[in-house]
């Protein structure tokens, strides 16, 4: 398992979702993506992309500063992330 940071603060939507979909790819399960992002919009549109992917999100730090998502890349995929919303 290995951690990656992701350092996407100052940037604006939608570049942090388009960032960090493009950083889980080569990613492989059991691995972590620890994202920093200060747009406000990233605690919508980051937990919505990884619902889109079947990973594991969440948010491990949040305050007028910065957000910080901790993601785990699981062997989902959209196919099951949509079988689990339907449940």
């Amino acid at each position: 398992m290995t951690r990656t940071t992701l350092d996407l603060t100052g940037l604006k939507c939608p570049l942090p979702a388009l960032k960090t979909r493009k950083a889980l790819k080569p990613l492989q399960p059991g691995d972590q993506l620890e994202v920093y992002c200060t747009d406000p919009l990233s605690v919508i549109d980051i937990p919505n992309l990884i619902r889109e992917t079947g990973d594991k999100v969440e948010i491990t730090e949040r305050n007028d500063a910065r957000i910080v998502f901790l993601i785990e890349k699981t062997n989902g995929s959209i196919a099951n992330a949509n079988d689990a919303l339907r449940s």
